[in-house]
């Protein structure tokens, strides 16, 4: 069942053919993680929800508050019998009318849930292999930080990867740069220097991103730094992982001829789930 404006329908119940979601991308998303009936890390993601509605005007609801949102993501997961480890994806998309120029900056959302198999954030000892995604680039600005419905980006670099015989892409900026992964932020360790991009090469605001730097910068060997990372820092890199919301962390193992140790990643990891 998914929750549509706080009513419960099937699962595939067919959106309107003027959906402005479907016809322009006119949406913008979270992917959230319920463990044990709790939503992990609410107040972050419900402030980067606000953001980005503000961002691309969209007008907020007055019940959009975070209680409300709060009980809404729960409800559905709870009806989906998942509530113990869920994965959720909350939509809000402009409601119908209009060509580019919408009728209306009113909204509507929709929030799917789907069970997890765990609790705790883990990753198996198993061989992760990256390169770039060179067809397209990300723009440095304020659109790409947020997550909105239009990811062909995203879409066409995971055909690549697929093709390829890869497990994920690294993407670019319109400068070269590499700025995330295809369902993530990007970290690197390069001796006891820890890099991740900043929001300002284009990478997504992440979630994880966040909570992972604000642990980082505790462990005293490392240096937390936000920086550029070009393709070249690739290769002379200790470590390099994943982070998003439902993984966790992921490490990856290797990038082209040059391979990667993990325990960082490890180390790291058991500090998330210490969050949780």
């Amino acid at each position: 069942m998914i929750n549509c404006n706080g009513t419960f329908l099937p699962s595939d119940i067919c959106l309107s053919a003027s959906n402005r979601g479907f016809l322009y991308g006119d949406g913008v998303f979270e992917t959230l993680k319920v463990v044990n009936n709790k939503i992990l890390f609410l107040e972050d993601h419900y402030f980067r929800l606000m953001a980005s509605m503000r961002i691309v005007r969209m007008q907020i609801p007055a019940n959009f508050t975070l209680e409300y949102l709060e009980e809404q993501i729960l409800n559905t997961a709870t009806t989906n019998n998942c509530a113990t480890s869920a994965r959720i994806r909350f939509t809000v998309y402009r409601n119908d009318g209009g060509f580019y120029t919408p009728k209306t900056r009113t909204v509507s959302y929709i929030i799917q849930a789907s069970p997890l198999d765990a609790t705790k954030y883990s990753f198996a000892d198993a061989s992760y292999e990256v390169d770039l995604y060179k067809d397209f680039f990300i723009p440095k600005q304020l659109l790409s930080t947020i997550k909105t419905t239009n990811k062909m980006i995203n879409i066409t670099g995971s055909i690549f990867a697929q093709e390829n015989d890869l497990q994920n892409c690294l993407l670019l900026n319109n400068e070269k740069n590499v700025v995330e992964a295809l369902n993530g932020n990007l970290f690197l360790l390069l001796g006891n220097k820890l890099l991740t991009p900043p929001i300002e090469d284009g990478c997504l605001n992440g979630i994880v991103r966040k909570q992972l730097l604000a642990v980082a910068k505790k462990i005293e060997r490392l240096e937390v730094v936000e920086a550029s990372i070009s393709p070249f820092d690739l290769q002379k890199a200790d470590e390099l992982f994943i982070t998003n919301i439902i993984v966790g962390i992921q490490p990856i193992t290797q990038y082209r001829k040059k391979t990667y140790t993990t325990e960082l990643a490890t180390e790291l990891l058991q500090k998330l789930n210490e969050l949780i």
